[in-house]
């Protein structure tokens, strides 16, 4: 069914049968009843009915005749209406569609993939880790050079008011005991659902399977299902994300077109990513796929905690996630480096010699680790990696071996095999607003800027942020 405009949707909705009665008793049962949901892009109906169109639009105009008006109508309300199109449907840019759809502005979500949400989706396998529950001054540290930069966005939308737009939309949140703050429901899905259901209500179209191709007079151009167009928008959002996972939508391809534009972009780069080990073979036929539970690695005066997973050409896990960044650039200035793998972080390593010193004499070396030191087979075979040769016998070397097992890395992951992404637009070229300074009303938001953070909540925090300090940078764009 379509209004006179010719932009009204009709949805069918089936109300199910009644819940029991808390006391245990059903309802009378009553056969389902259709109802439609109708929501006008033009006029901003938006009711439940079950009659025909007018008769339900006459209605709701009653209820509310502002809603009635036309365009013209509205501004002589002071309700100056216009067009924004947000190129990318991940958190940051379903966040500024949000902010610019609250002010009354019309916001149209390209996405070229085949729904939105894709990298968050993702994000929910691992329970998805929305902020973390850290105090405001270690938190913003973690942001590194880019701390004074996103500061007034993370202060303007902060992990608590994160925790209380997810609480609105139905999904409440708990820490967990690393201080990572994730929904009680450990998914995603239902949090896209409901963003997508209020996005829906508050008048945000969503054109999926279409991808932005560059700058056009008055708008941009697309290329989507219908072929290519020219959207018209008085302001435009980008947040096309990095470059990490391709597959989900961040494939880079937008930096061509911003460089054309003459925008600085830095090259693009893995971060939060795994390293290449070159394990000797026995090893890596051994313990590909074998966990690391509670290590600590340093890299020069950084240590990381965590957990890793030995793979076939490396390791990966947060502990060397969280080193990611310097060891990067480490490589990238000197080729190959050492890092240090401290398989016992709770005890230091006089406790250590002492325990293996107390072992059974007759003991095999490898006995005596597993049984007064608690190190699992994978944990005995890194340390041999790491001597290079026979272990030592005297329990204070061992020990000293087993707080500093020396691992060469040799190479970060590739970009599209990262969590993220560091590089990209250069933090010079973006004003207080998240407004490029030069494309007037091109706004910018998420990881498509040059900041990188470690994982545990703080990636997602800065998209949220960046996108709601974007989006209301488009509102007082629009309202000069």
């Amino acid at each position: 069914m379509r209004h006179a405009s010719g932009k009204t949707l009709r949805r069918s909705i089936i109300f199910p049968r009644p819940s029991p009665h808390r006391d245990g008793t059903l309802p009378k049962w009553r056969k389902p009843r259709r109802k439609f949901w109708y929501f006008c892009r033009e006029c901003r109906l938006d009711t439940l009915g079950d009659g025909p169109l007018s008769e339900v639009h006459e209605v709701a105009a009653a209820a509310s005749p502002h809603r009635d008006a036309d365009r013209a109508g509205r501004e002589q309300m002071g309700v100056n209406e216009r067009e924004v199109v947000v190129i990318g449907g991940g958190p940051a840019g379903l966040m500024a569609a949000e902010a610019i759809a609250d002010a009354g502005h019309r916001v149209s979500v390209v996405e070229r993939m085949p729904s939105i949400g894709r990298k968050l989706m993702m994000a929910g396998r691992g329970g998805l880790n929305l902020t973390h529950s850290e105090a405001g001054d270690r938190f913003l540290a973690r942001y590194g050079a880019a701390e004074a930069f996103l500061t007034p966005a993370i202060a303007a939308f902060t992990p608590g008011d994160l925790r209380d737009w997810a609480r609105g939309l139905g999904e409440e949140t708990f820490v967990g005991t690393s201080g990572r703050v994730f929904p009680c429901s450990f998914k995603a899905s239902p949090l896209l659902r409901a963003w997508s259901r209020r996005l829906t209500e508050r008048g945000v179209t969503f054109r999926t399977r279409t991808r932005w191709t560059g700058f056009a007079p008055g708008g941009v151009t697309v290329v989507g299902p219908q072929g290519e167009e020219r959207l018209a928008a008085d302001a435009v959002v980008l947040a096309l994300g990095g470059a990490s996972w391709p597959r989900l939508g961040s494939d880079g391809s937008w930096t061509a077109i911003l460089s054309a534009e003459g925008v600085e972009i830095a090259p693009l780069r893995p971060t939060n990513c795994g390293f290449t080990v070159p394990w000797s073979d026995v090893f890596r036929s051994r313990f590909a796929g074998e966990p690391l539970k509670r290590i600590a690695i340093r890299f020069d005066d950084r240590v990381s905690i965590g957990e890793a997973v030995v793979t076939d050409d490396g390791l990966e896990g947060g502990a060397i996630y969280g080193l990611s960044a310097p060891l990067r650039e480490a490589i990238a200035a000197g080729g190959p480096t050492e890092i240090r793998l401290d398989l016992k972080p709770s005890a230091d390593a006089a406790e250590i010699a002492a325990a293996l010193a107390k072992g059974r004499k007759g003991d095999s070396l490898a006995n005596r680790l597993r049984k007064a030191v608690s190190l699992p087979p994978v944990a005995i075979g890194l340390l041999r990696e790491g001597a290079g040769k026979a272990l030592p016998s005297e329990p204070d070397e061992l020990a000293r071996l087993i707080k500093a097992v020396p691992i060469r890395v040799t190479a970060a992951r590739p970009l599209d095999r990262a969590i993220s992404s560091a590089g990209g637009i250069a933090l010079a070229e973006v004003g207080p607003d998240f407004q490029l300074k030069r494309l007037p009303g091109v706004f910018v938001c998420g990881e498509m800027m040059d900041w990188e953070a470690p994982t545990g909540g703080y990636l997602l925090q800065a998209c949220f942020s960046t996108g709601r300090a974007a989006g209301r940078g488009v509102v007082r764009f629009l309202g000069r």
